[in-house]
């Protein structure tokens, strides 16, 4: 078991580095270089090259892959260019922000995908299993820019109830967000929910046909006490992965969320530093959404290691 677990955050680490490099050398081979990008139609001349002087720029890629992937283990991702401001001081609140919005998100969508889930596989065919499922596959269907802007139109412009777009500063408080943050939640939430609620669905379903619930049937054990004993501990293990896909998803892939809600997390900041061509705070940022993904998905591969026994047997038995 250590020694899977040893074998799994190795091979975690690696992913990092490996995908480390592909985010500095995809920007590397951009043409020009930061300092070009950065000064645009005045990069010539004395500018350029002491733009280039400052920011370290006209030195060896190798060399400068090694400050900057030594100094992001540290928690120091350089400066930005747009706003001459350490990239960590202008990350660290946008991170918090979109850790609060995926979190909030997952903690309302989850619980209610599982839910409904549950419901549709054991009224399988029936009436809550048609709506259920009829409205899983819309929102899967719907993009997320057309789930948000018919939001912002019921809710804000016809309604009036909620605000359509975040006007709070990237570092206010946590309850200064709380009614902006409402309709991105529940747009997040939405698709979230879908996917998740189908994979339960079928697992539910899967798990109800297997032979050993079949025999606690035959032996006379009752419904409600094979679902809930025997159906659901099983039904919902293959979930782990997909449930933490899914955060992932949500922490590192909310940029059309937060533009249309004009949120201020990373995915926004992102944008905006392509749009500057703030190519350190982009090197950044990528960094920080990997590295969560990554995170996420080895911590749903050793949680589904402990949770099942017999998986970690045929693992070890493995040369």
């Amino acid at each position: 078991m250590v020694r899977l677990i040893a074998r799994r955050l190795a091979l975690g680490a690696i992913t990092i580095m490996l995908v480390s490099v592909v985010i500095f050398a995809g920007l590397e081979a951009l043409p020009g270089d930061a300092c070009t990008a950065y000064l645009g139609q005045a990069a010539q001349g004395k500018r350029l090259e002491n733009c280039r002087e400052e920011f370290g720029v006209n030195r060896p890629p190798v060399t400068r892959y090694v400050e900057w992937i030594g100094g992001a283990v540290r928690g120091d991702f350089g400066v930005s260019l747009k706003d001459k401001e350490p990239v960590s001081e202008t990350v660290g609140n946008r991170f918090r922000n979109t850790v609060i919005l995926g979190a909030t998100a997952s903690l309302v969508g989850i619980p209610f995908a599982i839910l409904l889930g549950v419901i549709a596989a054991l009224w399988r065919d029936r009436a809550p299993d048609l709506w259920i499922s009829t409205t899983a596959i819309f929102a899967m269907t719907i993009p997320e820019f057309v789930t948000a802007t018919v939001l912002i139109l019921i809710f804000s412009v016809w309604l009036g109830w909620l605000p359509g777009i975040v006007v709070t500063r990237p570092d206010a408080l946590l309850f200064e967000f709380l009614s902006d943050i409402i309709l991105p939640i529940i747009a997040l939430a939405l698709v979230m929910s879908a996917h998740i609620l189908r994979m339960v669905r079928t697992s539910v379903i899967d798990v109800l046909a297997s032979d050993y619930v079949q025999m606690a049937q035959l032996k006379g054990v009752p419904y409600w006490q094979r679902v809930f004993r025997h159906v659901l501990p099983n039904a919902l293990l293959p979930t782990i992965n997909l449930v933490a896909l899914m955060i992932a998803w949500l922490l590192s892939g909310t940029v059309v969320i937060e533009v249309v809600f004009n949120y201020p997390g990373l995915g926004r900041l992102m944008v905006q530093a392509i749009f500057f061509r703030d190519i350190v705070t982009v090197q950044a940022i990528a960094l920080i959404l990997a590295t969560l993904y990554i995170g996420l998905n080895l911590f749903a591969d050793l949680l589904t290691l402990v949770a099942n026994p017999r998986l970690r047997t045929m693992r070890s038995r493995q040369p």
